[in-house]
């Protein structure tokens, strides 16, 4: 979960994120994450039972590591060349 912090201008920043699954507060220094967080928005549609609501998550690395462990299909991973 993303917490914000408004700003004088129309402006927010980051001041706080907390893990979804175990509640840990994520390293957050100046309004820039410091550490690995795996961060979700999906919107539902058609044909869901959720049709028309929105879900946004955060993980922190070792939630997010439990999580995927648990699939009964391996997650695709490749190691990227260029960091942005």
């Amino acid at each position: 979960m993303q917490i914000f912090k408004e700003k004088e201008t129309w402006e927010s920043e980051l001041e706080q994120v907390v893990c979804n699954q175990c509640g840990k507060r994520l390293k957050v220094e100046d309004g820039i994450l410091k550490e690995g967080c795996f961060s979700a928005e999906y919107a539902f549609d058609y044909f869901s039972e959720k049709d028309g609501y929105i879900y946004s998550l955060d993980l922190c690395e070792e939630c997010f590591d439990l999580w995927i462990k648990g699939f009964k299909e391996p997650v695709r991973i490749t190691e990227t060349r260029e960091f942005l």
